[in-house]
Formats: structure tokens, C-alpha cells, sequence
């Protein structure tokens, strides 16, 4: 069983983590390059003469490229392991894993790891006013904790008072609220910070739903050789 979740979190999180890392690097670093001219403060863009909203970012960086690419296929695998465990603890339980619902598996990692600490702490570009950064943490491994747990009682849960708790566990980190800055005072157009935003949610998106789709299919694919 270990050797199982194991080989199929390897290959499930580095084929997600390269397609997101892929991503990203086209969608997303431009952004925070952007942002971080804002951030240095070699663009202004406010009391001052205007600034165009296209720059010169800089091409690929062999060096800090690859690392990304490493990282991100790294982490996804970490995430894979996790989803492969839940995946394996269900399967015990008397579910059946397939690639088709491992999708909405990846959807349900979406929804803990991204949109539920997102909702409230959203993803910041370079520059931008924020809270203590160690406060920002405990909140968000909490909110992710609890979302978790949520999700868990809502797909598994069998009566209301299991589904009741999900939504007060859903909604207990936004109604105390994420650490927030005493004033706002980043330098970045709030353009930039919502394209920004934008693109992390979407790109997590997509790799999440492709993270729950491998971890399916070579969770399936590795029982059929057990078989």
C-alpha cells in the first residue's frame, strides 16, 4: 500500500507540477516581474509623469527558471501524497478512485489548499501592503485545516448534523477574519494585483483538477498491476 501511494504521488504530482510550473512561467512571472519594478521602485505610478502598462520583464532565466520548474513539480508531488493518502483511506472505506473522479478530487484540493484561505487572504503580488507574515501563516494552515475537514464531512458525512458542522468549519475563518495591514500603503497598481490574483486562482486551479486526475489514473493504474 505505502509503495503504491508513494509511486503514484511521484508521478501524479512531477506531471502536474510541470504543466503548472509551465504555467505559471508564462502567466504569472511576468506579472510579478512587473510588479517587482513597482516594488524596487524603478516605475512610479502615481505623482508622477504616466507609466506605460507594457515593460520589459526580462526573458528566460535558465538558472531561476529550472529552479521554479523544480519547486513547483516538488510541491505538487507533496500535495499528490496527501491526495493519494485521502484517496487511499477513502478507497478502504468502500470508494472507488478512478482518474474521471479523481477530477473531482483535484477540485475538492482546489477548493481547501486555494479558494477557501484565498477567499479572504487573497494572493499578493511583490510590494503590497500586508499583515505579519507569521500571523498570515497560522491563519492560513488553519483556514486550510478546517476546509478540510469540511470538505471531508460533506463528501463523506451521512446525515445534516455532519453537513451543518462543514459549513460552520467553512465559514469560521472568514467571520474572525485574516490578519490585515494597518494601512494600505503598496506601491503596485491595483491593476496588476488583480491580474495577479486572477491567474494564481486559475493556474491552481487547473493544476489542482490535473493533480486529482493523475493521482486517479496512476492510483488506478498501479492496483491493476498489484491485481
Amino acid at each position: 500500500m505505502f509503495t503504491r501511494i508513494v509511486t503514484s504521488a511521484l508521478f501524479a504530482g512531477a506531471a502536474a507540477g510541470l504543466i503548472a510550473a509551465l504555467l505559471q512561467l508564462y502567466f504569472v512571472q511576468p506579472v510579478l516581474l512587473h510588479a517587482e519594478l513597482y516594488e524596487t521602485g524603478a516605475l512610479v505610478h502615481f505623482g508622477g509623469d504616466a507609466v506605460s502598462a507594457h515593460q520589459d520583464v526580462g526573458g528566460i532565466d535558465p538558472l531561476r527558471d529550472g529552479l521554479s520548474i523544480l519547486f513547483t513539480m516538488l510541491v505538487y508531488t507533496g500535495y499528490a501524497l496527501i491526495l493519494i493518502a485521502a484517496m487511499a483511506f477513502a478507497e478502504n472505506r468502500g470508494h472507488v478512485v478512478t482518474a474521471r473522479n479523481g477530477i473531482i478530487w483535484g477540485i475538492a484540493g482546489f477548493v481547501i489548499v486555494h479558494f477557501a484561505p484565498g477567499f479572504t487572504l487573497a494572493p499578493e503580488v511583490p510590494g503590497v501592503a500586508a499583515a505579519d507574515v507569521y500571523e498570515r501563516q497560522i491563519w492560513w494552515f488553519a483556514t486550510v485545516a478546517t476546509a478540510a475537514l469540511a470538505v471531508w464531512l460533506i463528501a463523506f458525512g451521512r446525515n445534516w448534523l455532519a453537513w451543518g458542522a462543514a459549513v460552520i468549519l467553512l465559514l469560521a475563518p472568514h467571520v474572525i477574519g485574516a490578519p490585515e495591514p494597518d494601512q494600505f500603503s503598496g506601491p503596485v497598481p491595483t491593476e496588476l494585483g488583480a491580474l495577479f490574483a486572477a491567474r494564481a486562482f486559475g493556474i491552481g486551479a487547473v493544476a489542482w483538477v490535473l493533480t486529482g486526475l493523475f493521482a486517479g489514473h496512476f492510483w488506478r493504474r498501479e492496483a491493476d498491476r498489484e491485481a
